[in-house]
């Protein structure tokens, strides 16, 4: 498997932020009721798309999507990632992702926006490497998504691929390939790409924190790797994930940069939003800034938040 590959199925270790519209922006489009907005959070990597309780708790709707083998808890919580770990057996064990590709994640993902745009706005959010399979359902379906929301996400235009945009001056600077010491399998052997999170490292954890949570506590380090689960989908980054402007851009979209951001450097944000905003003149990026790294710890978090609720109770 390629570094570049290896390196862009980690870039999506945090979970998912939202932005909403107010009830009753959206017009209905085939039969969509004029309801509140549901915010569906499409997954990043090593895992299912997340959710915000204080955004329900505020009154939004959320729900995250699980990709094809990620259900699949036998699988991928195996007895050989429980201490005392067998790390033979975790290295040579199948995976339930051997064979799920992008293209199945990204047909979960239209299955649930179908069935949140009945109930009325639906606003799709992706983080990280996320935004790859946001864009791909805006291709497919942007009728029924009232907005688009890229958390610190790649948004590939002019180029096709995150792993594509890992390889660009703005993106060299990024220090996911940090994160390679938790690998844990060989891809070709196990059909997926294998991280052992629960490994105790003194070193391997602090570059962790650095890379993904570094105004983080430890303990929300730990949270963070212990909600990650070890396999993701081989080859995930290198799949063409580039905005169609006949659909993808018809969908207002929004921008969270994290202005420390050691995955996506900010530079590599700022590509991003510039190109696409060339490709859509006329609908560009609504552009939203927080002094944080990867994933907010618990104090940005809830800065986020406050900006999303507003953000939702605001008319567009």
């Amino acid at each position: 498997m390629a570094g570049h590959t290896r390196r862009a199925a980690l870039t999506g270790a945090a979970s998912a932020a939202a932005i909403g519209l107010s009830p009753g922006t959206a017009h209905a489009v085939g039969g969509r009721r004029h309801g509140g907005t549901t915010f569906v959070f499409a997954a990043g990597s090593n895992g299912a798309g997340t959710t915000v309780d204080e955004l329900a708790l505020r009154g939004h709707r959320c729900v995250g999507v699980t990709p094809p083998g990620f259900a699949d808890t036998a699988g991928q919580y195996r007895r050989s990632y429980q201490a005392p770990q067998d790390l033979a057996a975790l290295a040579t064990e199948p995976s339930p992702l051997a064979g799920v590709t992008l293209a199945d994640q990204v047909d979960a993902t239209v299955a649930v926006v179908r069935r949140a745009a009945c109930l009325g706005p639906v606003v799709l959010v992706g983080g990280s490497i996320g935004g790859a399979t946001i864009t791909l359902v805006a291709n497919r379906v942007p009728e029924l998504i009232d907005r688009l929301v890229y958390d610190t996400a790649y948004c590939c235009t002019e180029l096709a691929s995150p792993d594509e945009y890992l390889r660009t001056p703005e993106g060299a600077a990024s220090e996911v390939g940090e994160l390679l010491g938790f690998l844990a399998a060989d891809p070709a052997v196990i059909g997926a790409v294998r991280s052992n999170w629960r490994l105790a490292d003194p070193d391997l954890l602090a570059t962790a924190k650095r890379v993904l949570i570094e105004d983080g506590t430890d303990a929300e380090l730990f949270a963070l790797l212990n909600s990650m689960a070890p396999d993701e989908i081989l080859g995930k980054g290198a799949e063409d994930s580039r905005g169609d402007p006949r659909g993808w851009g018809r969908v207002p979209r929004a921008y969270i940069r994290h202005a420390r951001d050691r995955v996506l450097p900010l530079p590599l944000q700022n590509r991003m939003i510039a190109e696409a905003d060339r490709r859509t003149p006329g609908n560009r990026f609504t552009v939203f800034d927080l002094d944080t790294g990867h994933v907010p710890n618990v104090a940005k978090t809830a800065e986020l938040i406050e900006i999303l609720d507003r953000l939702a109770r605001r008319r567009s």
